[in-house]
């Protein structure tokens, strides 16, 4: 059977031979594959998978979808109440066991530079992801044993001073935080790219699965939090009420499953072939433009250095016209005689670096709420443990209330994705309703609420442990912990508007080449952000006990003063949003994402009238 054009995609993806793709074989939107039924029917009533093509039609981001669900699972498995064993199987004061997971976290959401640089060099999205997958079983293996072994952790102390404990042995830290860093590696080779492998199914030169793009982020927060709130309810009530080798050991089991289940789709991937270090072509432009620092740039931009347009066509990448922004690169594309790459650039390449550098400011602006999410699993969840946390015969794990972060989160995102867009996009023509950077505007803005909320909060459960003299002492305050529940809530609702838009604004904006390291821009601002958490909240402890004062973060939160400190946040997060207003006035859009659909159906439809050509000239 022949194929049309039509039938293949346009966008370079290949299978993992490196063969041109058909588009009815692999990605795609609806996920047929696995799914035991005779008729699959989809929303408009239409038969799309009968029973005897269900392994031969499409599947989509639904299986690295499924991978996801299971992996978050792992993640907040251990990340939620890692605080809490921290404090209570390794008898860590509250500075060092919250630096100590702000540390770990900071790392987990950094080492995805390095995986999208192995990826988009050298070994491409998918195998990338199969070894990191290795590496992070490996993590979550030695992990479970360390938790499970009483030789690998300190006696069991009840004594509610951790300061009178026995402190765990060199060893025994070795192998636990041994393991805690190995999961830390192969997480850097997971996360981003199996997001972007996920945004490679649907093909940017098709104008409906360009449309379904659009919503594919929100899904796929979606299906993150979804895993994230079976870990912050179930596992943390396990971990704290069962047992630490079962709670640690049935997240193991799940990322067994969830990589089994990504693999069990490998036929079904489309995949970008690798196309070099990101880092060396962005740095190819920096120094020709740095050597031609003399040379003039030619007002007309068609004088400068550019591929022919059959060139990228026969790659399957866009071919990017010059622009005046950073025009101090576009001495890169000067032709001068040269042929040297790190003398002359193309104009492609040099927007490609401008669009990664033109980020970087948006990328800062983010690290102060990436900060703010860091309280989530070690402060938040120290003052859980001070309240009243019994339900009748039921007592509430403090870190369980992270899944109201996750709920808030999932409510919010359907209700925006299904209400809010499709009310606003009449106004605005806009096919996401507002832009991405309003929407992660008003993420700003929340995080400014959320700190004033939680310094209220603390404030008064600081009042109610004077009244009943539990300050000197510390213990428990009669309160219950469900009064934490608004900073949760407010959390669950920023990451809807913040996180959700600066994932997909990462990815977007990225040149269709280095995608990867696009996505790692967003966990980047995580990594540094719990990085700063850990330098804040050392700093802030040491300068606030000085003169012989009583500091703001003791290990007796009773004697503390975090409302002090949730102050401080509110001020540091206010500041953050003015510069983040002040950044995005000079931030301009690639075309692509802001333009209307109808502007993007032209571009398709232009694209289409040359293909024709293009099919000719490889004929």
């Amino acid at each position: 059977m022949e194929h049309g054009l039509d039938d293949y995609t346009q966008d370079g993806t290949v299978d993992l031979k490196g063969k041109p793709v058909l588009r009815s074989k692999r990605g795609g939107l609806r996920a047929c594959s696995f799914v035991v039924a005779r008729t699959i029917v989809h929303s408009h009533g239409k038969t799309v998978c009968p029973g005897n093509a269900i392994l031969r039609l499409y599947i989509s981001p639904a299986l690295p979808g499924v991978y996801e669900v299971f992996e978050r699972m792992a993640y907040y498995g251990i990340s939620s109440n890692l605080v809490v064993y921290l404090t209570k199987k390794l008898h860590q004061g509250t500075v060092k066991s919250s630096n100590n997971v702000t540390n770990w976290v900071g790392t987990i959401w950094l080492t995805p530079i390095l995986g999208a640089y192995v990826a988009d060099a050298h070994l491409g999205r998918y195998w990338t992801f199969v070894v990191a997958s290795v590496i992070y079983l490996s993590g979550m293996s030695l992990l479970t044993l360390s938790v499970s072994l009483p030789a690998l952790r300190p006696p069991i102390c009840k004594d509610a001073n951790v300061e009178n404990c026995k402190e765990a042995s060199t060893l025994q830290l070795a192998v636990f935080f041994g393991a805690l860093y190995t999961l830390a590696i192969g997480t850097g080779g997971t996360k981003p790219n199996i997001s972007t492998i996920g945004a490679d199914q649907f093909d940017d030169f098709h104008p409906k699965e360009k449309a379904y793009k659009l919503s594919f982020f929100n899904w796929w927060m979606f299906s993150i939090f979804f895993g994230t709130l079976f870990a912050n309810t179930i596992l943390v009530y396990i971990q704290d009420n069962v047992g630490w080798a079962l709670g640690y050991g049935l997240p193991t089991l799940g990322l067994v499953i969830s990589v089994a289940v990504f693999l069990g789709g490998t036929p079904f991937y489309r995949h970008r072939q690798p196309t070099g270090s990101p880092f060396t072509r962005m740095a190819k432009v920096i120094v020709a433009a740095l050597r031609k620092w003399k040379v003039s740039v030619p007002n007309d931009p068609k004088e400068l250095h550019e591929l022919d347009l059959e060139e990228y066509a026969k790659a399957g990448k866009f071919r990017i016209d010059s622009t005046p922004t950073l025009r101090f690169l576009n001495k890169a594309a000067v032709k001068t005689g040269s042929t040297d790459p790190w003398m002359l650039c193309s104009v492609t390449q040099v927007e490609e670096t401008k669009q990664m550098l033109r980020m970087i400011p948006i990328l800062i602006s983010t690290i102060v709420p990436s900060t703010m999410i860091a309280q989530i699993n070690t402060l938040f969840v120290k003052q859980g443990t001070t309240l009243d946390r019994q339900i009748g015969n039921f007592k509430v794990p403090p870190a369980s209330l992270a899944g109201f972060v996750t709920l808030s989160m999932l409510v919010c995102v359907v209700l925006y994705d299904r209400f809010f867009v499709p009310i606003v996009r009449r106004w605005t023509k806009n096919p996401r309703g507002i832009t991405l950077l309003r929407r992660m505007g008003i993420g700003l803005v929340f995080h400014i609420i959320i700190m004033i909320t939680a310094s209220l909060i603390e404030r008064h459960r600081l009042s109610v442990a004077r009244q009943h003299g539990l300050v000197e002492k510390g213990g428990q305050v009669p309160l219950t912990i469900f009064i934490l529940l608004p900073q949760f809530v407010l959390m669950g609702t920023a990451d809807a508007f913040l996180e959700v838009a600066k994932l997909e604004f990462f990815y977007d904006q990225a040149p269709e080449s280095m995608k990867s390291l696009g996505t790692s821009y967003s966990t980047t601002s995580l990594g540094v952000g719990n990085f700063i958490s850990s330098f804040l909240l050392s700093t802030v402890s040491h300068i606030t006990e000085k003169h012989g004062r009583r500091g703001w973060i003791l290990n007796n939160l009773n004697a503390s003063h975090l409302d002090y400190y949730y102050a401080f946040f509110a001020i540091l997060n206010f500041l953050n949003f003015i510069f983040f207003l002040v950044v995005i006035r000079f931030y301009v859009y690639k075309a692509e994402v802001s333009d209307s659909m109808e502007v993007l159906a032209e571009e398709l439809k232009g694209m289409r009238l040359r293909e024709p050509n293009q099919v000719s000239a490889h004929g």
